[in-house]
């Protein structure tokens, strides 16, 4: 009599598959990861824990800054239209993005890759991704978890989550209580929605054909910026920061804001873009598109007006900062003049 045999392959995990995948990452790690002192020559990646040498890095008084963020729905948009080599660098960018905005240098990153069923071409195209993001951002790929979980996850679907770790000097750490009054507001552009606001962005699409032209707009990847503010963090020329996540533009900026101040935007000083212009066009109000999307702008950071000039210098034209607002300290804690020009 023959005896059906259960396998955990048979149930749908495949860890040879998970090992080949292992091996790809290390090749790209292999001349970026540092090795610890006393190490063995082998790459770590793959081990049980993640190591990171620290022993290099020259700050006084250092503190360690930590962040943790996915991409939200922005990734069922990547399988719709079967684009996995971008949504990797959003996942970086949106951890990175927030340890900037304390001031924080990135040092290292761990992605977690949840799916359905290990697809090795997609999974590699994705770590691609990742891999590129912390080039840009200057940080290391050290480790990370790729869980195949069947019957959690559908054949084709996946999830994304990422934690990044970056030290600052005690000195050089950006927050509320270095803005000042009169203080400037400068929005940096963005290049695109970034990864925020896919659930409304997908609901419009079920209804709406987005435009030819506008297709590689819909998945571009957040931009990172951590090249440009710690150019100026290093020259202590911002007193805060904000990165245009969930929330939007205003609820971001207060964040930064202390209790005592008020900030003051001109929304007529806004650069819309395309993107924007169209998914404004369906109906959505004004309001609803300042609380969800970034509108243009995906960083801004808060200055004394002496240093505007210096700080335009640092970025590359498309990205030049532009003033939308002040500080004040007027009762209402958040005021707003004129109108978003669509």
């Amino acid at each position: 009599m023959k005896i059906n045999e259960n396998s955990y392959k048979k149930s749908g995990v495949n860890i040879s598959l998970a090992n080949k995948l292992v091996k790809h990452i290390s090749k790209l790690t292999k001349k970026e990861v540092k090795k610890t002192s006393g190490s063995s020559k082998k790459d770590i990646i793959g081990g049980f824990g993640s190591l990171f040498d620290i022993s290099n890095i020259k700050i006084k008084d250092p503190v360690i800054v930590s962040c943790t963020d996915g991409v939200g729905t922005k990734i069922d948009l990547a399988i719709k239209y079967k684009k996995f080599d971008t949504i990797g660098i959003d996942l970086v960018a949106m951890c990175v993005n927030d340890l900037i905005v304390q001031g924080a240098k990135p040092l290292f990153f761990l992605d977690y890759i949840a799916v359905g069923k290990l697809n090795l071409n997609k999974t590699k195209k994705i770590l691609n991704g990742i891999f590129k993001g912390c080039k840009i951002s200057g940080c290391k790929l050290i480790g990370g978890e790729t869980a195949e979980m069947p019957g959690i996850y559908s054949k084709d679907k996946f999830d994304l989550a990422g934690f990044s770790v970056g030290i600052v000097s005690k000195k050089k750490i950006l927050d509320k209580s270095k803005v000042n009054k009169n203080d400037i507001i400068l929005a940096i552009p963005s290049n695109g929605i970034h990864s925020n606001g896919f659930s409304l962005v997908r609901s419009i699409l079920k209804k709406n054909k987005l435009p030819t032209s506008l297709r590689t707009e819909i998945l571009k990847p957040t931009k990172i910026y951590t090249k440009e503010i710690l150019k100026l963090t290093d020259k202590n020329l911002i007193n805060a920061a904000a990165h245009i996540t969930g929330g939007g533009l205003i609820e971001n900026i207060m964040r930064s804001i202390p209790k005592n101040l008020a900030i003051n935007i001109d929304l007529s000083k806004i650069r819309t873009t395309k993107i924007f212009k169209w998914l404004k066009s369906k109906k959505i109000s004004d309001q609803e598109m300042l609380k969800t999307f970034n509108c243009g702008i995906g960083f801004c950071i808060i200055i004394n007006k002496k240093n505007i000039q210096k700080i335009k210098k640092v970025f590359p034209k498309y990205y030049t900062p532009y003033e939308i607002g002040y500080v004040s300290k007027k009762k209402l804690k958040i005021n707003l003049s004129n109108s978003l020009k669509w």
